[in-house]
């Protein structure tokens, strides 16, 4: 591995210090003031999306250093090796290519000499065949009974997305299939998913690459039993669960056909792999065509990321404006708040696609960084947030900038609805960058006392993004936008966004606690004294 020239020490990194000084003190009122068509010019509109970040603390000079940075950390070229298969993932020695989910047929995407776009293909047909039999409702289970009732059973990427997904575009879903997701080993979750289910009509997805997660099997062998409670026929396994992973052995160990089963690749992190075959339960409920516009959306999100200059790249200029907030302003998390109710698993979502990519503590080589890297993720679906934490956003002491995501029109035409929730949104962003003066408080005759209670700073970051309609295309948009923010801070931290490691020792602790907890005896307990203290207080409350 080359030598890399740490973050801090990079010109371009010293000029944005520089920089900070000088304009850290300015308020948005003054900025806008400055510039009557600052609200247009500080905009970008490109695939699908209106991007409008004019109420950041930001000039041009801001900006032209933030593309500086992005240059100096060879961010065009990482762009490039990660579109064409060069092995970024450092830590696991793999390339990185959820873009090769969405990439068109014709196109030639080579990973260890072989092009792995035609394999990309044809799990997508095998996909589509399967979930057009389950639509029409020729597949039909043990007892002959049509399908009805789809549960997805994953973790991580292997829920967040497919339910995301699913809540996001139940609009176009085929109303007569209920959908169901589990995912916690808390067995609560997997019981009430199926407590109004008839196995009959029932089919498990269970999605897991090695077919080992913890948490996935308990809930899949849960899930088996539950169906031969009821079939009392172990063949009855092959028509009610299918899977999507690489482990045809423990696959056909379970009883499930492999002809069932959907495979992906290495190059595949659980978090971007929503539009592979983890997507399956959500190309059953809203069928191939409009999963295929999914794709073209992301597709297109792709292409402009790909191909346009820094300060007009919506992804680009995303995850600068969040290194912007983030390592000079001091802003520890990031609020997204759609105004769309479809899209209420949308910030669940991103917490694991941004955090988990970029909570980092060391380099790509080893370094231990000395500056922040990821953000909190968190958020709500306006206007229920603005009854719920907002009052911190705006009058609290934390700098929390807000991504508000809002769409021109509804699927919904009831009254004046979505009138009323665009005025919502136009609102917040508004009063979050120019709040209320002690001066306009006087005008209004509010009395002295009560000035301080109502005066807002205002000087609040946000963007707005707006979008015409909460569409399969516009979804996504939506998700490779993120991803490729997600990529450009990563590669400005000098982060590995690909890897997880630290998901994994808690793993294996629970791998080791599990077994003293379920024993018949005592078992010889080797933790620290509360870790001790509290299985044996569990095991004697059992």
């Amino acid at each position: 591995m080359a030598d890399i020239i740490p973050l801090k020490s990079l010109p371009e990194w010293k000029a944005l210090e520089g920089h900070y000084e000088k304009i850290s003190k300015l308020h948005l009122r003054d900025l806008f003031a400055a510039d009557p068509r600052r609200g247009e010019k500080f905009t970008v509109e490109a695939a699908g999306i209106y991007f409008d970040y004019s109420k950041h603390r930001v000039t041009s000079g801001t900006v032209n250093h933030l593309c500086d940075l992005a240059e100096a950390s060879g961010l065009r070229e990482k762009i490039e090796d990660m579109f064409t298969g060069e092995k970024i993932n450092l830590t696991e020695g793999r390339a990185v290519l959820h873009t090769a989910l969405r990439a068109p047929r014709n196109a030639t995407i080579v990973v260890d000499g072989e092009n792995v776009v035609p394999h990309v293909h044809a799990v997508l047909e095998k996909m589509q065949q399967f979930a057009d039999k389950v639509r029409s409702g020729h597949w039909r289970g043990h007892t002959g009974k049509a399908i009805k009732n789809i549960v997805n059973i994953g973790i991580g990427g292997s829920d967040l997305g497919p339910v995301m997904a699913y809540e996001a575009l139940r609009h176009y879903s085929q109303r007569g299939l209920v959908f169901r997701f589990v995912s916690n080993v808390d067995g609560a979750d997997f019981a009430e998913a199926v407590i109004d289910l008839d196995p009959a009509e029932t089919l498990f997805i269970v999605a897991s690459k090695t077919f080992t997660t913890q948490e996935t099997m308990a809930n899949a062998g849960t899930a088996r039993d539950w169906a031969l409670e009821a079939l009392k026929d172990e063949a009855a396994i092959a028509k009610h669960f299918v899977a999507v992973s690489t482990n045809a052995a423990r696959v056909a160990a379970f009883g499930i056909d492999t002809a069932n089963m959907f495979g992906f690749w290495d190059w595949v992190g659980g978090r971007y792999s929503m539009f592979s075959a983890i997507g399956l339960s959500t190309m059953i409920a809203i069928g191939p065509k409009h999963f295929g516009e999914m794709l073209a959306g992301a597709r297109e999100m792709d292409e402009h990321y790909r191909n346009a200059a820094f300060e007009e790249n919506i992804p680009a200029l995303m995850g600068l404006l969040g290194i912007w907030n983030n390592n000079f302003f001091g802003a520890q998390s990031i609020a997204v708040l759609p105004y769309e109710q479809y899209l209420k698993r949308f910030p669940a979502y991103l917490q694991q696609l941004t955090m988990e990519s970029n909570g980092k503590r060391v380099t790509i080589d080893g370094r231990a960084v000395d500056y922040q890297t990821s953000q909190v993720y968190w958020g709500e679906p306006g206007t229920n947030g603005q009854h719920s934490f907002y009052q911190l956003i705006h009058q609290g002491t934390k700098l929390i900038p807000c991504d508000f995501i809002a769409f021109s029109k509804t699927h919904h035409k009831l009254g004046r609805h979505h009138d009323l929730l665009m005025a919502n949104v136009f609102a917040q962003a508004e009063a979050l960058a120019f709040g209320k003066t002690v001066e306009e408080l006087k005008a209004e005759g509010v009395k002295d006392w009560l000035l301080p209670h109502k005066t807002f700073e205002g000087n609040r970051p946000s963007t707005t993004m707006l979008l015409d309609e909460l569409t399969p295309a516009a979804l996504g948009r939506l998700v490779a936008l993120y991803e490729h923010s997600v990529f450009t801070q990563g590669m400005i931290w000098q982060v590995g966004p690909f890897d997880q490691w630290g998901v994994e020792l808690g793993k294996a602790l629970a791998g080791r606690i599990a077994p003293e907890l379920e024993a018949g005896e005592e078992p010889e307990l080797k933790h620290d004294s509360s870790t001790n203290a509290l299985i044996r207080r569990y095991r004697a409350a059992r």
